[in-house]
């Protein structure tokens, strides 16, 4: 189940750039309506308070992403040292296979439908 929290840096990476853009434009086309078609529009609230309160979204967006960063850097660092960790201990089995001419018995489907989902998060093993 941790294996499927790895590459969350760069899929919400990308989400957020995407959050960010969209709110960039929502508040482009908000600023030019304000001004081509409501440009007195008394008794309403105030589309200058609407905007602030957009960048105040943005900005609270961006907080999040900063906070975000360290933790997808963290997380593939994580990821990078399990990969070596597996790796090394396939070669230190392969190794003392070789060495005492054993040999293991054949994966149970439970084993294989692990290693399979090892294999499909960690395509570096």
């Amino acid at each position: 189940m941790a294996t499927q929290y790895l590459d969350f840096g760069s899929k919400y990476k990308r989400e957020f750039q995407k959050a960010e853009s969209d709110l960039d434009y929502i508040q482009y086309r908000l600023e030019y309506e304000i001004k081509t078609n409501h440009p007195d529009s008394a008794g309403e609230k105030n589309p200058v308070t609407l905007l602030k309160e957009l960048s105040a979204i943005k900005s609270r967006y961006q907080t999040l992403y900063a906070r975000f960063k360290p933790v997808a850097v963290e997380q593939k660092e994580t990821k990078n040292r399990i990969c070596a960790t597996v790796n090394k201990t396939m070669n230190v089995i392969q190794n003392l296979q070789k060495q005492t001419a054993l040999e293991l018995s054949p994966l149970t489907d439970e084993e294989k439908t692990v290693a399979d989902q090892l294999k499909s998060h960690m395509p570096d093993l």
